[in-house]
């Protein structure tokens, strides 16, 4: 028998907090969301919402609203120059599922999920940074920075991010971040159409486009721009001015002038730096963690914001299915741990390969995917790994979920 209805905190506003909101809310619980902004919104460029993200969104009602903002995107293809060997080559048919990933921008993601959120009539409280937690026998109590300390619940979800105050485990800053920035599509363009494509030399520099659907700045549709660097690096590459940033962009890669072209100065493109760590499922007996307050990486191909998702689902499927806090957390850890060490594991693995000042890493890199990516056998692997369906069947939670009906 699952547990009564409970009163819950969820703690920020990113897609595994509205997520979240929304499942147990959809549940019978009466959910309250703390966002430490003024206003709610959403960080970054693009993002690639894989098939297993999309079970989710299709779970909640929202993957054909997704599906209208957002752009196909079937394969995703790497050159490494001058050689032009193939350093990326995967093919979502590849899966035999007949599947193919989605490109938004974080903006579309956040609009869709907000706009959900504010349909269940979800109460939001904004400018709430929190600060830690005090649990009790009867209850847990978030404490605000602003001084709001006399709320009590029943659970807490902190999907507050990767420097959550409640986050566990060792973190490390990874050497490479990237700046960030959305343009139109061109109407003349040579870069492969509904594909992520990129260009390397060795791994020291990387350059990028995604497709995203809709661009919410002007209507049009848009593709995502972004360039592996160094933080340390920014200020001297802020200095430096737009004209030498877009000169360097296209000297990797030449095609892409029509793309780089649009960017206008360094204020429009935004720098994202990214850690690595794993926490626990449940720092507190009261306290679940959703996507980056327990599991961060470097975001490759969107898997930070699609692990977020799938643990929103997981979380809402053991509090529907177990009686204690003790068994939804062991349940919720179970279901969740396996593909997450996997991930994990996988860039730790091959973030190197990409992003490092290695020589021999971008060789091995190269040779393998240029040689022995085209097997069969491998070919399926990869594209499993990359869909996000490798150590998980988010598709029989995602449809269980989906056949529970919204509560009020």
């Amino acid at each position: 028998m699952p547990l009564k209805s409970q009163k819950v905190a969820v703690i920020g506003c990113g897609p595994g907090g509205l997520a979240s909101a929304l499942f147990l809310s959809r549940q019978g619980n009466e959910v309250t969301l703390f966002e430490r902004f003024s206003t709610p919104k959403p960080v970054g460029s693009g993002l690639l919402i894989q098939p297993s993200g999309q079970h989710v969104l299709e779970s909640l009602g929202l993957l054909n609203k997704t599906k209208v903002l957002a752009g196909p995107v079937d394969r995703l293809h790497g050159l490494s120059v001058p050689r032009n060997r193939r350093a990326l080559d995967m093919q979502y048919a590849n899966t035999g599922a007949g599947v193919c990933a989605l490109g938004i921008h974080r903006s579309s993601l956040f609009d869709i999920l907000m706009d959900a959120v504010k349909e269940r009539g979800i109460p939001i409280m904004v400018g709430h940074e929190m600060l830690g937690v005090e649990e009790s026998e009867g209850g847990i109590s978030p404490h605000f920075s602003n001084g709001d300390h006399n709320l009590i619940f029943d659970l807490l979800i902190d999907a507050s991010g990767a420097y959550s105050v409640l986050r566990q485990g060792s973190q490390t800053e990874l050497k490479f971040g990237a700046f960030w920035t959305t343009v139109d599509l061109p109407e003349n363009h040579s870069i492969i159409p509904r594909a992520l494509d990129q260009r390397y030399y060795r791994a020291s520099k990387m350059a990028g486009i995604m497709p995203v659907g809709v661009n919410p700045a002007t209507g049009n549709q848009g593709v995502a721009i972004f360039w592996s660097e160094r933080p340390e690096m920014v200020r001297q590459i802020r200095n430096m001015g737009i004209e030498k940033f877009r000169k360097e962009y296209c000297n990797l890669w030449p095609e892409a002038e029509p793309f780089v072209s649009q960017i206008l100065s360094m204020e429009e493109l935004t720098m994202a730096v990214y850690v690595h760590r794993t926490g626990r499922a449940s720092s507190h007996r009261r306290v679940f963690h959703v996507g980056d307050s327990w599991h961060c990486t470097s975001p490759q191909l969107g898997q930070g914001a699609n692990m977020a998702l799938i643990d929103a689902a997981a979380l809402a499927e053991a509090l529907d299915v177990e009686s204690t806090l003790e068994n939804v957390a062991k349940r919720y850890k179970r279901s969740r741990s396996f593909h997450i060490g996997l991930y994990q594991m996988l860039s730790r693995l091959f973030t190197p390969l990409y992003q490092s000042n290695s020589s021999l890493l971008p060789l091995i890199r190269d040779l393998a995917i240029h040689h022995f990516a085209r097997l069969p056998i491998i070919r399926s692997l990869i594209a499993r790994t990359v869909s996000g369906h490798l150590g998980i069947t988010i598709g029989n939670r995602a449809n269980r979920l989906k056949s529970i009906p919204p509560r009020p």
